[in-house]
């Protein structure tokens, strides 16, 4: 079954187009929650401080839990993102982009981004909670 026959976007037909993301999905089959996820790796341990690098990581740890129940990014149907500096997040947009569609492709979910005061882990500048539909 194709992603298209288990997820469908949802979007007014006369609101600007929404870019990089959906403002919402339908979806049916089983559900994948994915608690959040920061910018290290399976060690629990940062390779990197960078802003971009730790999205990229946090990207990659919810792909490998998703994969964990035989699913893959194009069977998410939400993402919410907690970032520690949205100035950083906005000057480097195009590199997070970047970094989305290496480890997600093309897939767009729902998507929220937040600013925090802080996260649980002091090296942490981005985490990434995840909700993906499994096909029945």
């Amino acid at each position: 079954m194709s992603d298209a026959t288990t997820h469908q976007l949802l979007h007014p037909s006369h609101w600007k187009s929404a870019v990089g993301y959906a403002n919402g999905m339908l979806a049916s089959g089983r559900t994948v929650f994915v608690g959040g996820q920061i910018g290290w790796n399976a060690a629990q341990e940062f390779e990197s401080d960078d802003f971009v690098a730790q999205v990229h990581q946090a990207l990659s740890n919810i792909v490998a839990v998703l994969k964990e129940a035989d699913a893959g990014p194009e069977h998410l149907v939400r993402l919410t993102w907690y970032v520690t500096d949205k100035r950083e997040y906005l000057a480097r947009l195009k590199e997070v982009g970047g970094a989305y569609r290496d480890v997600l492709g093309k897939h767009f979910p729902a998507m929220t981004m937040v600013q925090v005061a802080d996260l649980v882990e002091d090296q942490a500048k981005v985490e990434i909670e995840a909700t993906a539909m499994i096909p029945d």
